[in-house]
């Protein structure tokens, strides 16, 4: 386990304490004899909790012979420190400890007071004073109250954390149906053509025919094909893939519901694999679905830039900020799949001028 960094409220806790017994200790008519020593062993017995978290055992312990101490020393006073300390041990989950140390204090403070008094029933009151079961019941329990519901929040945590897992395995599993779809033709030219060809070089005798050739390119798409979209991502959408040629559209549709959009494209636009214009696409679909439904924003930009060798894609608007969920769809985990798989980077994050902006940037293998 990490060590925990000594926090103020440590400190406020310790002293507290510290100072509460003190105080308790010089409201009552206290014995002379050992006062000095008990007052430094009261003192201790609370500063020692600055270090439970990091401790919680020692410490337990330590509160503990402190306790005994001060009382053998004559001073009456409830063992506080003793309680803030079990209940910091069972909070870590020390509970078979702690009920061990409990037992043996318990029995320590009658020893204690019965060396005092000489007699049991006054002893055991004495003890009961210092410290009673109903409270040592009440701090384990508080203790084991809150490590209960920190260990259901971390397991919301792992279940969020999962639940994000299992939607980027589901799209990876949607990938394998959209390289079926994206590959099957190309797939099917070449076993017709190559077909087609050894039939006819066999027959004829002729030099290589030019459906040879097809089979070459055709296999060079399906090759670009399977590298860029075998780890991508895709929503299960019966309609045709759209592409970069669609963006226009969205940003009509998104202006269509209040939102006043731009679109801007620098460069030469020219042709782009097939799926790096889906990606691109997807992009900047999900990014305006974010503005419009959670952004709380009243302006947004879309920015399309074509390189010889890349293709940018930024999404910028004016809202609150980073959205709170994100809708079904590829989502910004969708997103750094498809721009992973293609080798490209991508960025998310609010802008200092207010708004969020999403930006992309796709390496591209222009088409000869």
């Amino acid at each position: 386990m990490a060590r925990r960094r000594i926090t103020v409220g440590d400190w406020v806790i310790a002293v507290g304490v510290a100072v509460a017994q003190l105080a308790a200790a010089l409201s009552g008519d206290q014995p002379g004899s050992g006062q000095l020593l008990g007052y430094a062993a009261l003192v201790a017995s609370g500063l020692v909790l600055v270090v439970r978290r990091r401790a919680p055992v020692a410490v337990l312990v330590a509160s503990g012979a402190c306790g005994l101490a001060f009382q053998a020393l004559g001073l009456d006073v409830a063992v506080i420190a003793f309680l803030v300390a079990v209940y910091a041990a069972v909070r870590e989950g020390h509970r078979l400890v702690t009920v061990l140390v409990a037992v043996v204090m318990q029995s320590g403070l009658f020893l204690v007071a019965y060396a005092s008094v000489g007699d049991v029933g006054a002893a055991s009151e004495q003890a009961r004073g210092a410290l009673e079961i109903a409270w040592l019941i009440a701090a384990g329990a508080a203790g084991e109250a809150l490590r209960q519901a920190e260990r259901r929040a971390d397991e919301a945590e792992r279940t969020r954390e999962a639940a994000a897992q299992r939607r980027a395995d589901d799209e990876r599993l949607h990938i394998a149906r959209e390289l079926h779809d994206s590959l099957t033709h190309q797939i099917s030219v070449i076993k017709i053509q190559s077909e087609a060809a050894v039939h006819v070089a066999q027959r004829r005798g002729e030099e290589v025919p030019d459906s040879l050739l097809a089979i070459r390119e055709a296999g060079r798409e399906a090759a670009r094909e399977l590298r860029a979209t075998l780890t991508a991502l895709r929503d299960d959408d019966p309609n045709p893939p759209r592409g970069l040629e669609d963006v226009r559209d969205l940003v009509g549709s998104a202006g269509s519901t209040g939102l006043d959009v731009t679109l801007t494209v620098d460069g030469q636009p020219g042709s782009v694999p097939v799926a790096v214009g889906r990606t691109a696409y997807r992009i900047v679909q999900e990014a305006l679905t974010n503005v419009t439904r959670h952004a709380a924003a009243t302006t947004a930009s879309v920015h399309i830039d074509h390189r010889p060798d890349s293709l940018g894609i930024r999404v910028e608007d004016n809202g609150t900020g980073a959205p709170a969920t994100t809708v079904p769809g590829i989502g910004l985990l969708g997103m750094r799949e498809r721009v992973s798989a293609l080798g490209g980077q991508l960025r998310a994050q609010p802008r200092e001028e207010g708004g969020f902006m999403v930006e992309a940037r796709l390496p591209v293998e222009r088409q000869s």
